[in-house]
């Protein structure tokens, strides 16, 4: 088996550290600190970095810049510390989410609760009561994948696509959710409806979560949903503070 974290380069446009071959934990903590190491370093030659669930990616430009040259100082950070148990880096958010479950708004979270083998009282309590990190943002703009929530949600996508959820749908699989930022087709279970906007093209800042972040989604009745889609309260009545 290949020896993680490894470096790897990309083509001509960057670098690659890979933490594990799979999500997990430790390995998702090992890529949020080990960017924010490499961003600490501000090495001219890395114009930006991003990460995955369990890597970090630096874009260089290796026409330019041997690729030898960062890969000595990649080792070189490598080895200054366990990175699977490194603190979280500083200045995270924690947001609270006011969701949904359930109803005409999120149709499938009795068949979720079903496949996870709860009732779905008890799966709105679980789900209301998680507390999960901003693994990564992907796949479309400002879409975060949430995670890990317990074991018992370890559940399978969906055989099927759901044609379409709406903006805000909170979807699980795979103990991981996601609040998507656009109408999109799915094969992830819609188990809570929120009004929650991530991506704003037009701010200054265009995505609210950064990796490393936290959430919780407490569950709110239908009506006070309803109340703050017409106030048009900041991030869809989320609360935020910061994470000591």
């Amino acid at each position: 088996m290949t020896d993680l974290p490894r470096i790897d380069t990309v083509g001509l446009s960057g670098i690659i550290v890979s933490f594990a071959e799979a999500m997990s934990e430790p390995a998702n903590r090992a890529a949020l600190a080990f960017r924010a190491a490499v961003e600490a370093e501000a090495w001219p030659e890395v114009s930006e970095t991003m990460m995955s669930l369990v890597s970090v990616f630096l874009a260089v430009d290796l026409v330019g810049t041997p690729a030898a040259a960062i890969e000595e100082r990649l080792r070189a950070l490598l080895i200054t510390q366990d990175w699977y148990a490194a603190p979280l880096p500083k200045g995270r958010t924690l947001w609270h989410v006011p969701t949904v479950y359930g109803t005409d708004l999120a149709p499938q979270l009795e068949e979720a609760a079903d496949v996870a083998g709860l009732d779905p009282d008890e799966a709105i309590r679980q789900l209301s009561a998680a507390r999960v990190r901003v693994l990564t943002l992907g796949f479309a703009p400002g879409q975060p994948y949430l995670g890990e929530l317990a074991e018992v949600w370890n559940i399978p996508r969906q055989q099927d696509l759901t044609k379409s959820v709406p903006s805000g749908a909170l979807v699980a699989a795979i103990r991981q959710l996601i609040i998507f930022t656009a109408p999109t087709p799915t094969g992830w279970r819609h188990v809570g409806q929120t009004a929650f906007r991530n991506f704003q093209l037009n701010a200054a800042q265009p995505f609210a979560l950064s990796p490393g972040d936290e959430l919780t989604f407490p569950s709110i009745k239908r009506a006070e949903y309803d109340r703050i889609l017409s106030s048009e309260t900041p991030h869809g009545g989320a609360e935020r503070e910061a994470i000591a």
